[in-house]
C-alpha cells in the first residue's frame, strides 16, 4: 500500500510543530526514525529507527503519529527506555485458563480488541488511540519482553511493575496499564499492588539493607575521583536525588552562608530547600569548596535542551556501579530521611525538603514514623508516672 502523501504530511506537520522524529515506511510496516538515546551510552544520541509494529495502512499511520508525540514526550521527559519499545516475537505456549491464548502477543491483541470495543472509547476515536499508544502500549511491550513464555499471573504482573523506577510517573502508568489488563484477564492482582503501584515504598530487602552513618562514611573513601566524591557527599548530606545535585544552588556552602542548598525548578518535582544532616558532613565531605566552585563537580551534560534529568541521573548510578559501591543514591536518599526522623524532624518538614507529599512520606518511612511516635508516647507514659 502506497501511503506516501499521508507520510508527506504528517512528516511535514511534525516538522512544523517541532518534532525530531518522522514516521517511514519500510515493507509493511511503519517505523520511526530520527535521534534517539543509544542503547550503549544513553547520555549520546544518533539517528536511529524504532519499531513499534505498525502496520503500513491508514490506521497504522495515525497510530504512528501519536507514538511520535509519545516517544517525543518521553524524551522530554527523560522517561525513554528502550525496553518500552521492544518488539518480540510470538510464543507457543497453550490456551489458558480462560480460554484466551497465554501468547503474550495474542492477550495484548485480543486486550487491543476490547480496549476499542468498549462503548466509552468509541466516543472519542482519537483520544482512545493516544491513551492505548501512549498510556498503555509501552507497558504491555514491557510485559511481553520479561514474559519469555511465562503465563501472565499475578507474579508476572509484579516483576514488570517492579521494573520501573520506585517513585517514577512510568511506574504508576504502568501499575494503570496492567490494572486494566488483569481486570480484562480476570486475574487477581497481589495484595499489595496498590502500594507497590505508588512506588514509592521500599522494598523488604532494602528496609533491612539501609546503611548506617559510619558505612556511608566508609564507602565514600572508595571513590577514587574527588569530583565524585562530592557527588556523594552531597546526596549523603542533603538527601538530594541523582539529578538534583547537578540542579542546586550550592552558593550557601562558601564563607558566611547558611549552608541550605536551593534545589531549581527544573528538577523531577520542582524548587525546594534542604537543610543538612548531619552539618558536620559538609566540611567531612569538603563541600564546603561548591559554594565558590560548583565546576568542582563532575563536568557532564546538563543543558535540558540536549539531555534529560533521567539521563543526568543516570550518569550518577552509572558511577556508583563503576566504583562498586555497596550504597545506592536511594539508599542515601532513604538514610537521609530515615536521620530526620530520628532526630525528630517534624514529617511535613522533611517531606518538604524531600521535594515530595507528606503522603509519600508517610508511606515511605512508615516504620520508623511508628516507631518514632510510639516511643515519644512511651516516654511521655514514664515521665508522667515518675512525676506521680
Amino acid at each position: 500500500m502506497d501511503l506516501s502523501d499521508g507520510l508527506d504530511t504528517i512528516n511535514q506537520q511534525l516538522r512544523e510543530d517541532g518534532f525530531r522524529l518522522r514516521i517511514e515506511q519500510r515493507g509493511r510496516r511503519l517505523n520511526l526514525r530520527g535521534p534517539l538515546p543509544r542503547r550503549d551510552n544513553p547520555d549520546r544520541t544518533s539517528v536511529q529507527r524504532l519499531s513499534p509494529g505498525l502496520a503500513a495502512d491508514p490506521a497504522g499511520l495515525r497510530d504512528a503519529e501519536q507514538t511520535v508525540r509519545l516517544v517525543e514526550r518521553q524524551l522530554n521527559r527523560g522517561a525513554f527506555n528502550w525496553d518500552d519499545w521492544a518488539v518480540t516475537g510470538r510464543s507457543s505456549t497453550p490456551a489458558d485458563r480462560c480460554g484466551q491464548s497465554t501468547d503474550v502477543a495474542g492477550v495484548i491483541s485480543q486486550f487491543q480488541s476490547a480496549f476499542f470495543a468498549d462503548p466509552r472509547r468509541r466516543r472519542s476515536p482519537s483520544g482512545s488511540r493516544t491513551t492505548w499508544t501512549g498510556a498503555y502500549l509501552p507497558y504491555l511491550r514491557r510485559l511481553q519482553s520479561l514474559a519469555q513464555g511465562q503465563v501472565i499471573d499475578a507474579e508476572l504482573l509484579l516483576r514488570t511493575l517492579s521494573s520501573y523506577e520506585d517513585g517514577s510517573r512510568s511506574r504508576q502508568q504502568c501499575a494503570t496499564a496492567l490494572s486494566a489488563l488483569a481486570h480484562h484477564l480476570d486475574l487477581t492482582l497481589p495484595e499489595d499492588w496498590r502500594q507497590e503501584a505508588g512506588g514509592y515504598g521500599l522494598h523488604k530487602a532494602q528496609f533491612r539493607q539501609l546503611p548506617t552513618d559510619r558505612q556511608i562514611l566508609e564507602a565514600a573513601m572508595r571513590i577514587p575521583n574527588p569530583r565524585w566524591r562530592l557527588v556523594y557527599g552531597l546526596m549523603a548530606t542533603y538527601g538530594l536525588r541523582n539529578h538534583e545535585v547537578f540542579f542546586c544552588d550550592c552558593s550557601p556552602l562558601g564563607s558566611g552562608g547558611d549552608r541550605v542548598l536551593r534545589v531549581l525548578p527544573t528538577t523531577k518535582t520542582g524548587e525546594h530547600q534542604s537543610w543538612p544532616f548531619h552539618p558536620d558532613w559538609v566540611e567531612r565531605f569538603g563541600l564546603e569548596q561548591l559554594g565558590d566552585d560548583v565546576s568542582a563537580l563532575p563536568a557532564i551534560r546538563t543543558d535540558l535542551r540536549t539531555t534529560t534529568l533521567q539521563q543526568v541521573g543516570r550518569r550518577v548510578s552509572e558511577q556508583f556501579r563503576r566504583y562498586a559501591l555497596p550504597i545506592t543514591p536511594y539508599d542515601l536518599r532513604h538514610a537521609w530521611a530515615v536521620r530526620t526522623i530520628h532526630i525528630g524532624l517534624p514529617d511535613t518538614v522533611a517531606a518538604r525538603m524531600m521535594g515530595h507529599s507528606v503522603a509519600i512520606h508517610t508511606r515511605t518511612y512508615h516504620h520508623w514514623i511508628t516507631r518514632r511516635d510510639q516511643q515519644q508516647a512511651v516516654d511521655t507514659a514514664l515521665a508522667r508516672q515518675r512525676a506521680s
